[in-house]
């Protein structure tokens, strides 16, 4: 049996964790089973901004066997709205993304969207990307709008394969501008702290558990919070004795884990 502090908070990854793509993990579904008998805390935390966290929340129950209040679920379009609402600049914004990035800045953030000279300009994943989007996201941050990534990730793992992701549309963007954008997301400090602040314990208290060492483990290697490595999903097993610096803990399973 694997002999571990006991947390008092979980900051838990979704996809390649809890279940993946389209597959069910049954010991992802039953480690939330278990931490909500046990009240004990948890934030699931995505750098998905395609989805609304009201979705998440019922592809979870409906597909994956897990209840769970919509407060618990964070995403990286949530995370951002707070961090350009923490800036305080006026409340305008050019947005490149999908509905759930929409959605978090201009319903529920209450911007306003502006192509001209925006005080923010979001990137993200787009599946409608168009030369057009790109062109109006230059010149606006040339005019001086703050540029604001959701998260560096330069993939997007589908079942059709790695396709651009975040990064690296933001990454034609910088190129294009000269300017490297704020990233909100996993791994990033920004993301970090919102959620600490958000799970009200202290570092030293919290797990961060995902199956993606570049994004989940160094969101806790960077930011001083014990993880937990589970190769169920992106990084594979054999990769873990390379791994450097190394997680506070590998598991192949969830189930593994005692509370």
């Amino acid at each position: 049996m694997l002999t571990h502090k006991n947390y008092k908070g979980y900051i838990i990854d979704l996809d390649g964790t809890i279940y993946l793509g389209e597959g069910r993990i049954p010991a992802g579904e039953d480690f939330i089973h278990r931490l909500q008998a046990a009240k004990i805390p948890y934030l699931f935390v995505t750098n998905n901004t395609t989805r609304r966290p009201e979705t998440v929340q019922e592809r979870l129950r409906t597909k994956f066997n897990i209840e769970t209040p919509v407060e618990t679920i964070y995403t990286a379009s949530r995370a951002t709205v707070d961090y350009m609402d923490s800036l305080g600049l006026p409340k305008t914004a050019y947005v490149i993304g999908g509905d759930g990035l929409r959605h978090a800045v201009f319903t529920e953030g209450g911007y306003t969207e502006d192509t001209e000279n925006p005080a923010y300009v979001v990137v993200a994943v787009d599946m409608d990307l168009t030369y057009d989007k790109l062109k109006t996201a230059t010149f606006c941050i040339q005019k001086g709008a703050k540029f604001i990534g959701t998260n560096p990730d330069l993939n997007l793992p589908t079942s059709e394969g790695l396709l651009p992701g975040s990064g690296s549309i933001n990454a034609a963007i910088a190129a294009a501008t000269q300017k490297q954008p704020d990233f909100v997301g996993k791994p990033e400090k920004i993301i970090t702290d919102l959620v600490v602040a958000q799970m009200g314990l202290a570092k030293e208290d919290l797990l961060v558990v995902g199956d993606n060492y570049l994004t989940d483990i160094h969101t806790g290697l960077d930011n001083g919070i014990d993880t937990l490595l589970v190769t169920t999903g992106f990084t594979k097993k054999e990769e873990v004795p390379t791994l450097n610096p190394q997680p506070t803990y590998v598991l192949d399973s969830l189930e593994e884990w005692v509370l």
